[in-house]
């Protein structure tokens, strides 16, 4: 019979590629893993593994065997949760991976309703960008995540299931006494000489802010990175910066001014969950939440521009 704990070890290393990755991850030694994973090749009396100079890589038999068990674990773990749950409420802890402006406008609301409607769910809010969330949930680190599908240098695959939940537009975003604040649809060309902040490196809005600058034919000149869109939106309103932010992190406690792009750009925002089996009933629940939200919109409006405060008469 195969173990299920060394079937996750297998499919840790399918998804991290070695075995001190593994190691790391489940906090074990490198020679326990790999221990563990010769048993497993002595139990299926099959060569999962091979040695490629110091590194060892998975066969094609264990590819197979490693991609199968993450399905067969997902089940295993399904019907444990139906068994304790059943003929009751949803029960148990949910891990929900979330990119930062989806927190506050889509993850919180939907806990807070779960909160009062199922006070035995628990749910675990992680923040995850989607180059983050999506290995997380394949590698059974979350339930489900809130991402975006447009993040085409790590595609959502045939074995996520998706349910759209709303779509964001890219907004300009400027200090309130700029001189292009008020105007209609912004062609980012006319700002290739501005001050720019970014998001961190190698994330979905960097990599984004970046081809739309290009596509402008020009190289923007970055002067502040930052991984919180508050700090962002704090910089644009002290007037050091312009940013292209999605709607939905547009705090509006923030004087910032924003405009739509001539070149209309909309990011569509999705929960994701593994496929494979049905998700168990807690995670369906949480699902429904994030589904049936009474806000914001399918679509979400770019915020009110705020004027400069105006000079107070003696």
């Amino acid at each position: 019979m195969l173990n299920p704990w060394r079937l996750h070890l297998l499919s840790r290393l399918d998804t991290l590629g070695t075995v001190r990755a593994v190691a790391r991850a489940t906090h074990l030694s490198p020679s326990s893993v790999s221990q563990q994973l010769a048993v497993l090749e002595s139990e299926t009396r099959t060569q999962l593994l091979e040695r490629t100079g110091r590194r060892v890589r998975l066969t094609s038999a264990g590819l197979i065997l490693a991609r199968r068990a993450r399905a067969l674990l997902d089940q295993m773990d399904g019907v444990e949760a139906e068994l304790r749950g059943f003929g009751q409420e949803p029960t148990g802890t949910v891990r929900l991976g979330s990119f930062q402006s989806a927190i506050h406008t889509l993850a919180v609301p939907a806990v807070c309703r779960l909160a009062l409607a199922h006070p035995h769910l628990d749910v675990e809010i992680v923040q995850l960008e989607p180059h983050e969330s999506m290995p997380a949930l394949r590698m059974g680190e979350v339930d489900l995540i809130i991402t975006t599908t447009d993040f085409g240098e790590l595609p959502l695959g045939p074995d996520l299931d998706l349910l759209p939940l709303a779509t964001d537009p890219v907004l300009l975003v400027l200090p309130p006494c700029h001189p292009a604040a008020q105007r209609g649809a912004a062609d980012l060309a006319a700002f290739a000489d501005e001050p720019w902040t970014f998001d961190m490196p190698h994330t979905y809005m960097a990599g984004l802010a970046l081809r739309l600058c290009r596509q402008a034919h020009f190289e923007p000149r970055v002067v502040g990175r930052f991984s919180n869109y508050m700090m962002a939106l704090q910089h644009v309103e002290a007037g050091l910066s312009l940013a292209l932010l999605p709607a939905l992190a547009v705090d509006a406690r923030y004087r910032v001014a924003t405009r739509e792009l001539a070149a209309p750009v909309t990011r569509t925002i999705t929960a994701a969950t593994r496929r494979g089996t049905p998700p168990r009933a807690a995670v369906r629940t949480v699902l429904d939440a994030l589904r049936h939200q009474p806000g914001p919109p399918a679509t979400a409006p770019p915020p009110t521009a705020t004027p400069p405060p105006q000079p107070q008469s003696p």
